[in-house]
């Protein structure tokens, strides 16, 4: 059998990108309605709660909409009662008419002709249900007597409107013997107008969202036998949309049970890519061969386990996110499961509470609950330290052998890969047959030192940390000790390493040194006042560099992050600090490769002259080019007398930028020593 690519608008299910949109949308619709009706001065929302029913109509399918009208209709009835779920219902309907028209390309007269035929259409239900339901008729007129009664007196308080009172009240006699007529023409008119009401105001919003781009990495399971292997592909390439270069180029590659088998490459070589097409996504040129659909997600098909793993963790609780999915009825020893993975005894634990590295064997967890043929990790390793990396490839390499099933491991790290059955290098998207000298080895000595024979030079104190402590979920039974009693100073143009093992408290102490988050206990001081009133004043890069850049391109990505105030003078000088070539700056994010991520976000970052710079596992992820590409950034900002603490956890070529080592153990400092290699 061939893959070929699904055809949407075919489906009747809904597919996964469209539940999960729906699923996501109608919340944010709930959730404003709810905000809109409990808080005063707040009844604006209305309006905005209409946005992310517009977004489902504008980027899927009208079934999408439904399903997520449907959900936010039920949701809303049930937590706040039947004037919130109307609202949430006809923040559906106009944001869908509105959302549909601009998917479809077509103008307001659309919009406007479409709520002139659906607006007397809900009139006519209406009607049609209060004809049937007497009991619920005669309420609704008694409300409505009551309501222009009640009107009616507020209105003859003032001597001027007594005349318009009388009026009001000797109409509403008309309106209850004409009730059928009264309910369709003013049902119909309010949709008309609020159609009209939605376009202008959020028209504007739709076509500023429908610029960001929307895509489906990975493929959908699509219909028919599960069965991936073996697979066979022949000539195989792959080309993104209009780019001028071929991602994958005649690509051979067999794959059966019981293998372990390696793709290794720099960053940028198509591996990914790779991976994708053995999940299921249809070559651009070429033959994929198997047996059946690669039935991704589903039980006894292909799993794929991402570079991201917290885009992937749904569960709040670990045992939860293991079981998230499956179908009714599906057996699975969790406690097995998760000591297979080294998470032994954390079903219990909250998501959130996990460091990057948990999160990455949680995920590996939640594919193997699928009992999949083909397990594809992309990059499974890249957020686990040297410890837990050795121990996950070590798992993986054993998968083939206690299951019917094959592993593809995706790596840039050649030493990852003495276990496999069968290693397959990627250079430019093209397979080869020579390994180069940097897949070899750990990054060695290729990055110009920061300093030679004595530490760098620093200044006077710029920040104090006196008893850090942080508790997550304090005081409820998923409490979890991530800080206990760090003392740290930062000097000016400091170098500090900060390491330690997954789950030791690293990241949570790069977000107590930005003023991200309030310690539990203890004080965190920059230059004499508490950090959490200064949040700006240290530049924090976070693990996953993609997800701190928020604009289209790279110039507007650096721009927003230093403010209005910033201009295009400042946002090249701050390319230039950090080695980005100008000519990259009308670039769009997407279309860089993760070193350069990492340097747009320290650009963005740069612009804002911090003196202290934060980076969270700057290196996670790269190949060994990119990481001497970070490593010459970071000397070159240190010699400019800003202070760099890196959190890691390997000290591969950071001799080169850091005096101090401080390595945290449980939440603790265990030990505070020159970096190795650094001369003293």
């Amino acid at each position: 059998m061939t893959d070929s690519p699904a055809d949407a608008t075919t489906r009747t299910a809904l597919t996964p990108a469209e539940l999960a949109t729906a699923a996501v949308m109608s919340s944010f619709t709930v959730g404003l309605s709810v905000v809109a009706m409990v808080v005063p001065m707040a009844t604006a929302l209305q309006i905005v709660a209409a946005v992310p029913m517009a977004v489902v109509a504008q980027r899927h399918r009208t079934r999408a909409l439904v399903a997520a009208a449907a959900a936010g209709v039920l949701v809303a009835f049930a937590v706040a009662g039947t004037t919130t779920a109307f609202t949430v219902g006809m923040s559906a309907l106009l944001g869908g008419l509105v959302g549909r028209s601009k998917r479809k390309k077509q103008g307001l007269l659309s919009v406007l002709a479409t709520s002139a035929v659906v607006g007397p259409a809900i009139g006519l239900v209406s009607v049609g249900i209060l004809f049937l339901l007497t009991p619920l008729r005669e309420l609704f007129l008694r409300t409505i007597e009551n309501t222009v009664e009640g009107v009616a007196r507020l209105m003859s308080r003032a001597e001027i409107l007594v005349s318009p009172a009388d009026v009001l009240r000797g109409s509403v006699g008309a309106i209850l013997d004409n009730w059928w007529w009264w309910i369709l023409g003013t049902t119909s008119l309010s949709i008309i107008v609020g159609a009209l009401f939605t376009w202008l105001i959020l028209g504007a919003v739709l076509d500023r969202l429908a610029t960001i781009p929307v895509v489906e990495h990975l493929p959908t399971s699509g219909a028919g036998t599960v069965a991936p292997l073996p697979l066979q592909l022949t000539g195989v390439g792959f080309r993104y949309g209009e780019s001028r270069t071929a991602a994958l180029t005649d690509i051979n590659l067999t794959v059966d049970f019981g293998e372990f088998i390696a793709v290794v490459g720099h960053n940028g070589s198509g591996k990914s890519t790779l991976a994708r097409i053995l999940a299921g996504r249809a070559p651009t040129s070429g033959h994929v061969a198997r047996p059946g659909v690669a039935g991704l997600g589903l039980i006894g098909g292909t799993a794929v386990v991402s570079q991201r793993p917290e885009s992937q963790v749904l569960g709040s609780r670990v045992s939860d996110d293991v079981v998230w999915g499956l179908p009714p009825g599906h057996e699975l020893d969790v406690d097995a499961l998760l000591a297979e993975v080294g998470l032994t005894g954390m079903g219990d634990r909250d998501t959130s509470s996990l460091s990057g590295g948990q999160l990455q064997r949680l995920a590996v967890a939640s594919a193997l609950a699928r009992q999949p043929a083909l397990l594809i990790a992309d990059e499974a390793t890249a957020m686990i330290d040297a410890e837990g990396r050795t121990t996950l490839v070590a798992l993986l390499a054993a998968l083939p052998k206690r299951h019917r099933m094959s592993v593809v491991l995706v790596t840039h790290q050649e030493l990852e890969t003495t276990a496999a059955d069968r290693v397959i290098h990627l250079h430019s998207g093209v397979q080869v047959d020579h390994v180069p000298e940097w897949m070899r080895a750990p990054l060695t000595g290729s990055a110009r030192p920061l300093h030679s024979g004595s530490h760098q030079r620093t200044g006077p104190a710029l920040m104090h940390l006196r008893g850090i402590a942080h508790t997550y979920n304090r005081r409820t039974p998923w409490s979890q000790r991530a800080l206990d009693g760090v003392d740290l100073t930062i000097a000016t143009g400091d170098g500090i390493l900060i390491l330690g093992g997954n789950g030791s408290g690293k990241s949570t102490l790069a977000w107590v040194l930005a003023g991200l988050t309030k310690p539990s206990e203890g004080s965190a001081e920059f230059n004499g006042s508490d950090i959490s009133r200064n949040v700006g004043a240290v530049g924090l890069a976070f693990q996953h560099s993609r997800l701190q850049l928020q604009r289209r391109t790279v110039a507007e990505d650096i721009e927003s992050a230093g403010g209005p105030e910033v201009g295009s003078a400042a946002v090249s000088r701050a390319m230039d600090a950090v080695g980005l070539d100008r000519l990259l700056a009308g670039r769009e994010i997407d279309s860089l490769s993760g070193g350069q991520m990492r340097r747009v976000v320290i650009a963005g970052l740069v612009v804002n002259k911090p003196r202290i710079l934060v980076l969270d596992e700057p290196l996670a992820g790269l190949d060994p080019p990119g990481r001497t590409e970070i490593t010459e950034v970071l000397g070159t900002l240190r010699r400019q007398g800003i202070a760099v603490v890196v959190i890691s956890h390997d000290i591969d070529g950071m001799d080169r930028i850091c005096d101090r080592t401080i390595t945290l153990d449980t939440g603790r400092i265990v030990s505070e020593l020159a970096t190795p290699g650094v001369p003293s």
